[in-house]
């Protein structure tokens, strides 16, 4: 079987929680067996990233068209990475899509040497003479991805793009993740014929609360309904997925995210910020969607009464500066550290430092990063509105707004070490369970029943 994917984000280029999704459930998919061609941005893919490899194909078996690029990475034996010249990042709105997109055009613009004096440069095209549809003269094509549209169009012209690349391949299903991926996934649909799996992620309700995209909302109205299957990370989110975008429940499969556990022992020394200090960790996106300011509200609690406690804040975001300011208004800065977007050794390191890391999500479809912490023996506080709470046992178990609770319930992982003890051991035994090849193979009977389902 051959699944056309499409993606935003695949490590080693980029490692954020999409991309490790997607990474974790592509590599059990291609140690099954199954071949993916997997469609991503040029701009998240950097060929000189080691273990990638990169081919001029020529014609294969595989269905590989010939003189088209594509990537490969170490381990993917049934894999291909197909770049298309695309400008986006996951999760971005549509104001950071045109600060970024202005930023790297004036840093292009910088880096471009001037004309010689002995020769003019040519005069500029009218204004009515652009494509808007086409790259500009920096165009994103031959360069970093630079595009003069707005995040929509370019998540439009990545799939017509995608439908160019869809005529060359071959293959069974299309499965496209979350809603920048939904117009290509319907476009390749109706010119294939062959069945679309959405999968999602995060909705726009997980992201926005109440102050929803309307254009968001509306794309992933259109691909949750024109898909066959939609794949739910979580029965929370299949509960959005019905209740506010009417899909039916019948169409809608749950498939849990899972974890990689490589087996390598862990450090067994770390140097701690203080010799006495008790380390709590928030490690993700400072958003609305994360819940950061309940966690300082727990915070400066804990503090109260316990004064050797320092609050990690790992990750970047649109509230990060509001957070730093907020702890300074609760006068508590000098006790929390922002370490900003970490990534790699970095995650390992700070994991090793914690004892106990807390999420404390307003609206988590899934939450990976908790079963993260639990393969580094640490033990875990996650909120009740998260899709991780439904099948997680062993970790303490809040609502997110309930800050007086949060704060107990850290003070009493700080204070009894039999109670960590307990927590580490029993949710690094039950970390085990949360295996990519099952939902590789949960994924592999949804595209069977599509294509049982066409015929």
């Amino acid at each position: 079987m051959r699944i056309l994917m499409l993606g935003w984000e695949f490590p080693p280029f980029i490692s954020g929680g999409l991309g490790t999704a997607c990474y974790g459930l592509t590599k059990a998919l291609s140690d099954l067996g199954i071949e993916v061609f997997f469609v991503l941005p040029k701009g998240a893919i950097d060929e000189r990233v080691e273990r990638v490899h990169v081919f001029s194909a020529a014609a294969s078996a595989s269905g590989q068209a010939r003189g088209e690029t594509y990537w490969t990475v170490e381990g993917l034996e049934h894999v291909r990475l197909i770049p298309v010249g695309a400008a986006f990042s996951p999760y971005q709105t549509e104001e950071e899509y045109r600060e970024e997109r202005q930023r790297a055009l004036e840093a292009r613009i910088a880096e471009t040497p001037e004309p010689a004096k002995a020769a003019p440069a040519p005069a500029p095209k009218p204004a009515a003479a652009l494509d808007p549809n086409r790259p500009t003269s920096l165009g994103i094509m031959g360069g970093p991805g630079i595009y003069e549209g707005d995040l929509f169009s370019e998540v439009h012209r990545y799939a017509r793009m995608v439908a160019e690349v869809a005529r060359r391949q071959t293959f069974d299903v299309i499965h496209a993740h979350d809603w920048m991926t939904y117009p290509a996934g319907l476009s390749v649909a109706a010119l294939s014929g062959k069945p679309l799996v959405v999968h999602i992620h995060s909705t726009e309700f997980d992201r926005s609360g109440t102050n929803v995209n309307q254009r968001v909302y509306d794309i992933e109205r259109a691909g949750l309904h024109g898909a066959r299957r939609v794949i739910c990370v979580s029965q929370l989110t299949r509960d959005i997925v019905t209740h506010r975008y009417g899909v039916p429940v019948g169409k809608c499969r749950v498939v849990y995210n899972a974890i990689t556990i490589n087996g390598e022992p862990l450090p067994t020394h770390v140097n701690r910020i203080e010799k006495d200090d008790k380390i709590v960790l928030f490690l993700g996106r400072i958003t609305m969607q994360k819940g950061p300011e309940y966690f300082l509200a727990a915070a400066r609690k804990v503090l109260e009464v316990m004064d050797n406690v320092k609050f990690v804040m790992a990750g970047s975001g649109d509230m990060i500066r509001r957070m730093i300011e907020l702890a300074a208004a609760m006068g508590i800065g000098h006790r929390v550290t922002f370490t900003g977007f970490l990534r790699g050794d970095d995650v390992d390191r700070i994991f090793e430092m914690a004892d106990l890391y807390v999420m404390p999500s307003v609206s988590e479809p899934f939450g990976l990063a908790p079963l993260e912490a639990l393969t580094h023996d640490v033990p875990v506080l996650i909120s009740k509105q998260s899709g991780v709470s439904e099948v997680l046992v062993h970790a303490l178990k809040v609502d997110f707004w309930d800050i007086n609770e949060m704060a107990n319930k850290i003070v009493a992982v700080l204070r009894h070490p039999p109670l960590q003890k307990t927590l580490r051991e029993h949710g690094a035994f039950e970390v085990r369970k949360f295996a990519w090849s099952d939902a590789a193979r949960a994924c592999v009977e949804v595209y069977k029943e599509t294509v049982e389902e066409k015929r």
